[in-house]
C-alpha cells in the first residue's frame, strides 16, 4: 500500500469512528447511511476545503502541510501518539519506497549489560516487530515460561505479538486480554508507520490477519498506542494472580527493554519473589539468553 493510501485509509477509518453527537455536530435526527462524520463535516471542523480533504482521503494528494495535519488531528480528536502517527504517515507519501528485507536486529553490548543488571526483575528485549531478542531468567518465567529458555537461539525466535494472539498460554496469562491485545496492535501500527519499507513487518501483519480474526479487526481500527507504561493483571500458572506495571525502556530506534515491576511490600511483589525462587533452581550459569550481541 502506498504512502498516500495509508494516510487516506487512516483518515477515513478514524472519521468513521467519530460520532457527530460527540463533537457537537447537529444531525437533526436525519438518517445516515454510514457511521461517523461525513467528509464535509470533518473538513469544516478542520478548516480545509471539502475538495482538498477528499483528495487527501482518496490518496490523490501527495502533500499536506504540518498545519493542515494538526488541524485534522484536532478535528479527529487524536491523542499525541496518534497525532505524531498522522504526521509520520504523511511523510512517506511524498516518496514511495520499495519494501525491503531489513538486517536481523541484535542486542547491543550496552543493552546486554543493562539486562544483566535487571536480573532481579522480569525483563525482555523486543525488536520493533516484537521479536524477543533476549530475556533474563525471570522475564522468561513470567512472560513465556511454557517455552524453552533457549528458544530465542533458534532461527524462528519467539514473537510477542504472535504469542498474544495465537498462543493459548499467553492469552490466558492476561486477565484483561483485549487490553493487552489492543496495546500490541497499537504498537505495531506505530512501527508500520515509522518503517513503511520493512517487508518482515508487513509479512507479520499479514500472517496475524490471516490467522486471527481478532487481530484483523483491531488492525482495521487504525488505533495506535505507544507502549510506554501499562498495568496488567496476570494469571500465572505457577504462582497465581499478580498485578504488574509493564514499562518499555527505549533509547532511540533500536530494540526496547520491557520490564515488569510491582510496589515493594505488595502481594504482587511477593508473588514475583516466589516466581524468582521457583525458577532459581532451574537457572544455569548464565541468567540471560541473548539471541545476538553486537
Amino acid at each position: 500500500m502506498s504512502g498516500t493510501a495509508r494516510l487516506g485509509d487512516f483518515l477515513k477509518t478514524r472519521r468513521s469512528q467519530l460520532r457527530p453527537e460527540d463533537i457537537g455536530v447537529l444531525t437533526y435526527d436525519e438518517r445516515r447511511r454510514v457511521p461517523g462524520l461525513r467528509r464535509e463535516e470533518l473538513a469544516r471542523l478542520a478548516g480545509v476545503s471539502i475538495s482538498y480533504y477528499t483528495r487527501l482521503e482518496q490518496g490523490h494528494s501527495n502533500s499536506a502541510s504540518p498545519e493542515v495535519l494538526d488541524a485534522l488531528a484536532t478535528a479527529l480528536r487524536l491523542d499525541e501518539a496518534e497525532r505524531q502517527h498522522l504526521h509520520t504517515l504523511a511523510r512517506p507519501a511524498k516518496q514511495a519506497r520499495r519494501a525491503r528485507r531489513s538486517p536481523p536486529e541484535r542486542v547491543s553490548e550496552a543493552t546486554g549489560q543493562l539486562l544483566d543488571a535487571l536480573a532481579a526483575v522480569p525483563a525482555i528485549v523486543l525488536g520493533r516487530r516484537s521479536d524477543v531478542l533476549a530475556w533474563n531468567r525471570l522475564g522468561h518465567a513470567l512472560f513465556a515460561g511454557h517455552l524453552d529458555f533457549d528458544a530465542g537461539e533458534s532461527p524462528r525466535r519467539p514473537n510477542m505479538a504472535q504469542l498474544v494472539f495465537l498462543d493459548s498460554h499467553t492469552r490466558e496469562l492476561y486477565a484483561d486480554w483485549p487490553s493487552k491485545a489492543k496495546a500490541v496492535v497499537g504498537n505495531l501500527r506505530l512501527m508500520a508507520g515509522q518503517h513503511p519499507d520493512d517487508a518482515a513487518l508487513h509479512e507479520l501483519v499479514g500472517q496475524l490477519s490471516a490467522r486471527s480474526t481478532e487481530f484483523a479487526s483491531m488492525w482495521a481500527d487504525h488505533r495506535v498506542k505507544a507502549c510506554a507504561t501499562a498495568e496488567y493483571e496476570m494469571r500465572h500458572p505457577l504462582v497465581g494472580s499478580l498485578t504488574v506495571t509493564q514499562q518499555t525502556l527505549s533509547n532511540g530506534p533500536g530494540p526496547s527493554i520491557v520490564v515488569a515491576t510491582a510496589p515493594p511490600g505488595s502481594p504482587s511483589h511477593t508473588t514475583l519473589t516466589l516466581l524468582a525462587q521457583a525458577t532459581a533452581s532451574s537457572a544455569s550459569a548464565s541468567s540471560v539468553n541473548r539471541v545476538g550481541v553486537a
